[in-house]
């Protein structure tokens, strides 16, 4: 049955703007006093309110009162929102002035987060992992990208894996595993970087697969992580094995995003030290620049360089990084609007980082912006002017989201 949601003050469909490359407000596509018609999940058709209710008079009608504007549901490209445990002791030693290095030996680092999550068994991970999507989904994220990574054994991997799974089956929300085995060498690992990476080729990609868990590997590319070349070699047969490849990239040093280019990796997430020369390489490449300013603000540091990315004619994405160590806050829009008044974005670039673009990092065609075909992941803020969204600095919070279509929350 045909369905017709609205009026909105104004909805921004975001259709008809480019991909890659920078944005101007003034290229924003405004309907005023418009209206969503649906039908099965899907967008027939994004227009005039009182024109659609016309034109197809049978429709049901899901009246919206008062002043809104609506936005398509908003995709978080990166999070590792699949954890056990805090690190808030951690935050408190690198607040005091502690390096990464002193709170690893002191017992901290993402070999705490693995610890926790190991002891944690996979109900317990669901609930939690239910909690988080639960507030994502609350704050207009419709569509959540979740990587393991804090597991680091097949059998822990696994477990992260099968959480995330469930919990998909337990929400509205689109949820993309990914695969983040590859996060640091485990501490209990009998073998080098090579000799790990080997093993989860061959002791855990292949059960992935079989059990359909994830389509999508990640690796981190650092020092403290793996280097580049052990890096390439490892995407490059992960992509024999049938997966869609991604890459922490650039956080610390710079290198990753070059292994992402080569190995035609979906996107290059952080890029905090990116310079001239690794923007001109994503600028010229189909790999989409993956900006996380919740990293940026849970470690004090500086913002990956998004004006320059964009200036450069990258495709640039906005993911909150939502992690128990770096990036606990996990609120996107809060972070996205911080990042903006910093590296001078329009709001057309900070919400088609939030959505289309977003949605191009995870290869998904069907959602991210409000037109035929696409799926009705909307959210409707309290407003008659959009750039209140991006001027109240996230605490405007959206009063309605609907996933395909079905409102799955009203203030």
């Amino acid at each position: 049955m045909k369905k017709l949601i609205g009026p909105f003050t104004q909805i921004l469909p975001l259709t008809g703007l480019p991909l890659k490359g920078a944005l101007k407000d003034e290229q924003l596509h405004i309907i005023p006093n418009g209206g969503v018609l649906i039908e099965d999940g899907l967008i027939l058709a994004v227009d005039d309110f009182e024109k659609l209710r016309s034109n197809y008079p049978s429709a049901q009608t899901e009246e919206i009162t008062g002043n809104h504007v609506l936005l398509p549901g908003f995709i978080d490209c990166h999070t590792h929102i699949c954890f056990a445990g805090s690190r808030a002791k951690d935050y408190a030693m690198r607040n005091s002035g502690k390096t990464y290095l002193e709170i690893a030996q002191s017992g901290g680092g993402i070999w705490d987060s693995v610890t926790q999550t190991r002891a944690a068994d996979e109900a317990t991970l669901t609930s939690l992992l239910l909690k988080r999507v639960q507030r994502h989904v609350s704050e207009g994220v419709t569509t959540i990208e979740i990587k393991s990574g804090y597991g680091l054994s097949v059998e822990a991997e696994l477990k992260q894996l099968n959480a995330i799974k469930t919990t998909a089956d337990k929400t509205n929300a689109g949820l993309i595993s990914t695969c983040l085995a590859a996060h640091i060498l485990p501490k209990d690992f009998n073998g080098n970087h090579q000799e790990y990476l080997n093993h989860v080729l061959n002791n855990l990609l292949p059960v992935i697969k079989q059990k359909g868990l994830s389509k999508r590997v990640d690796v981190f590319i650092e020092q403290s992580a793996f280097n580049t070349s052990d890096a390439l070699n490892y995407l490059a047969k992960a992509k024999q094995l049938g997966f869609d490849v991604t890459v922490h990239a650039d956080q610390f040093t710079i290198g990753g995003s070059e292994v992402a280019i080569k190995a035609r990796a979906a996107s290059a997430d952080h890029l905090e030290a990116s310079g001239d020369y690794e923007i001109k390489l994503l600028a010229n490449s189909d790999t989409v620049a993956v900006t996380l300013p919740g990293a940026s603000l849970g470690l004090g540091m500086a913002y990956a360089p998004a004006r320059k990315l964009l200036d450069a004619g990258t495709c640039l994405a906005i993911a909150s990084d939502w992690n128990p160590g770096s990036a606990p806050m996990g609120d996107l829009l809060m972070q996205a609007a911080v990042m903006a008044a910093a590296e001078k974005l329009s709001a057309a670039e900070v919400f088609t980082g939030l959505t289309a673009r977003a949605a191009q990092a995870l290869k998904l065609n069907d959602r991210g912006v409000l037109t035929k075909g696409k799926l009705a992941d909307m959210q409707a803020y309290p407003c008659d002017d959009y750039r209140e969204i991006l001027y109240q600095q996230g605490k405007l919070k959206p009063e309605m989201v609907w996933t395909e279509g079905n409102i799955t929350r009203r203030m």
